[in-house]
């Protein structure tokens, strides 16, 4: 977590949320990372978690995230759940929970809904405390 949070730095450059993904491979060597880039890249499909998983993809020469790990500072939306489920993640640590717009447990669980075809291993609550700080400060400063 402590990698991802790092990486959820470099989203503070171009003035997106701060969240920060690592995808680690079996062996757990971080073989990918990402931020969110929708500022960045005019992409509102940049979510951090896409970022990191076209990149694991790619470093690996296949689509089939099977036996990594995907760790993110924030509580994946209904979207990046959709992606760690067709990618077939094995499992998945999040830090803070995302009371708006979670999909792994607050607003939504589709990666352990019953129905779902891809079951993903889900840790939650991982360093919370500093993920939701570091996106509580990016929004105050917002706000001023």
């Amino acid at each position: 977590m402590r990698a991802a949070l790092a990486v959820a730095q470099e989203a503070l450059r171009t003035g997106d949320v701060p969240v920060g993904a690592v995808i680690l491979n079996e062996k757990n060597v971080i073989i990918s990372q990402g931020c969110n880039k929708r500022e960045d890249l005019d992409d509102p499909t940049a979510h951090a978690e896409i970022v990191a998983i076209r990149a694991a993809a790619q470093s690996l020469g296949t689509w089939r995230l099977d036996g990594c790990t995907l760790v993110v500072t924030l509580e994946p939306c209904a979207m990046c759940a959709g992606a760690i489920a067709q990618s077939r993640i094995t499992t998945l640590v999040f830090g803070a929970f995302d009371e708006k717009a979670g999909a792994v447990g607050s607003m939504w669980d589709l990666l352990r809904d019953p129905r779902s075809l891809h079951k993903v291993e889900v840790r939650s609550g991982v360093m919370a405390d500093e993920s939701s700080k570091m996106l509580q400060d990016f929004f105050q400063n917002q706000r001023r």
